[in-house]
């Protein structure tokens, strides 16, 4: 009896074993693969800083581990990357390998050829394996951020909308509300303004150029503007809408600190996070950030609601980061990258990414209870998307599809940046806006 017991365990042992072998073994002969191609290859991955590098850095040992491919970090300021990247390409250095590509700049990447097309690696079955599982990404994020004109230029790694962080403690302390209208923000923001030693009203992007454009854009189509018609790409730079939506928006500014000025997402959070600001309005990406017990001082203090309503609906933000491959790097080297963005992307590690800081994009994840129940904020930033949804439904895409976006957004964020200096009136500032965008618009 004994022996017959033994006999079965060890052919129960032996089914199950085989039983889980597809699995495993699918693992082990993408991983041999790869190692055994492209395991003595080093690429090159130029970022911002972000929580996607931050995750990214800490899940790489173990990819370099199983495939054998090191990677080195470039690690650029964002306005400076856009700038730098272009360049690179134009002199078809080949120094990059794998691309952390901004949605805004989507458009201008793809006429240039900056960022190879991905179809052809995600439909290769040998190098892209079923656990990676391209269509488990949000299809808002997989065709509103990392395609343009139908073509996959990006894999999603922060898909972002926007919303508002306050501190409940403050809000509390003072009997207030955080914000349902754009006009409660800014009442607010003047409130919390100096009302205690070294505290300001708010933090967001103020920098020249295109920082102050995206903050501005937060704000701008529920105040009812528009930089472009998107339909017929008629210049609406200086028209009452947009005019009205940037006072607002410099009037909001003018409740942070004297410096905001100079500030990016990286100052603008930072502010929040040192409990310097009573309320903050940026991506949702920077949530862990923000909830980062090492990093933030405002951990237990900080409440998020969605993007206020303005007078022209109730809008928000359909942003976020790809990673991308230069197109200016032999076939083997794009390969290779591809195999470091299938591991850093996949759905098998997208729990991994989440843990580590990273923002989730994948419907796996915003399902997965236990995150449901960990992550207090993901039903805030579900409901945040609900009001990006909205903006779409009225037939406009947060950043203008068009290939001369960055110029426009380079040129009304300079504009706008000279209103908040005092230098110019909003009705100056975008009449002389109007006539820079139509010569762009005309070349």
């Amino acid at each position: 009896m004994r022996i017959k017991m033994t006999q079965i365990s060890i052919v129960s042992l032996i089914l199950l074993s085989l039983m889980a072998l597809p699995a495993f073994a699918q693992d082990d002969a993408w991983t041999n693969m790869v190692k055994e191609k492209y395991g003595n290859m080093t690429i090159t991955c130029a970022f911002v800083p972000h929580p996607t590098t931050d995750a990214f850095q800490a899940m790489v040992d173990e990819f370099t581990q199983l495939t054998g491919i090191k990677v080195r970090w470039d690690i650029i300021e964002e306005g400076y990357l856009r700038q730098k990247l272009l360049l690179e390409h134009e002199a078809k250095t080949g120094v990059y390998d794998v691309l952390l590509i901004d949605a805004f700049n989507m458009a201008e990447y793809s006429p240039s050829g900056v960022a190879l097309d991905l179809a052809p690696l995600i439909q290769n079955a040998e190098l892209t394996p079923e656990w990676f599982d391209y269509e488990d990404i949000l299809p808002a994020y997989r065709d509103g951020i990392g395609k343009y004109n139908g073509v996959i230029y990006g894999i999603p790694v922060a898909g972002e909308t926007r919303y508002v962080g306050y501190r409940k403690d403050l809000f509390e302390k003072y009997d207030k509300k955080p914000p349902e209208t754009m006009a409660e923000m800014l009442e607010l923001a003047k409130f919390f303004k100096g009302k205690e030693e070294g505290l300001y009203g708010i933090g967001m992007r103020g920098q020249k150029g295109i920082h102050f454009a995206s903050g501005w854009m937060t704000t701008m189509y529920q105040n009812g503007g528009q930089y472009l018609d998107q339909k017929t790409w008629d210049v609406l730079v200086n028209s009452p809408g947009t005019v009205s939506s940037l006072e607002y928006y410099v009037d909001l500014l003018s409740q942070g600190p004297p410096d905001i000025g100079v500030y990016t997402h990286e100052e603008a959070v930072s502010l929040f996070m040192s409990g310097k600001s009573a309320m903050w309005f940026d991506s949702t990406a920077l949530t862990s950030w923000i909830l980062d017990e090492t990093k933030s001082m405002v951990v237990d203090k900080v409440g998020f609601v969605p993007p206020p309503e303005g007078p022209a609906g109730a809008y928000g933000a359909l942003a976020g980061w790809n990673v991308g491959i230069s197109s200016d790097v032999p076939e083997d080297r794009q390969q290779a990258a591809w195999a470091f963005i299938v591991w850093m992307t996949s759905k098998k590690n997208a729990k991994q990414y989440v843990q580590l800081g990273g923002t989730p994009v994948r419907e796996s994840v915003y399902n997965d209870p236990e995150f449901v129940a960990q992550n207090w904020t993901f039903p805030l930033q579900l409901a945040a998307l609900e009001r990006a949804a909205n903006l779409v439904e009225a037939g406009i895409t947060w950043i203008p599809p068009h290939v001369k976006t960055m110029k426009v957004l380079e040129v009304v964020g300079d504009y706008g940046s000279d209103v908040l200096a005092g230098q110019m009136t909003a009705q100056e500032a975008m009449d002389k806006a109007q006539k820079d965008v139509e010569a762009i618009m005309a070349e």
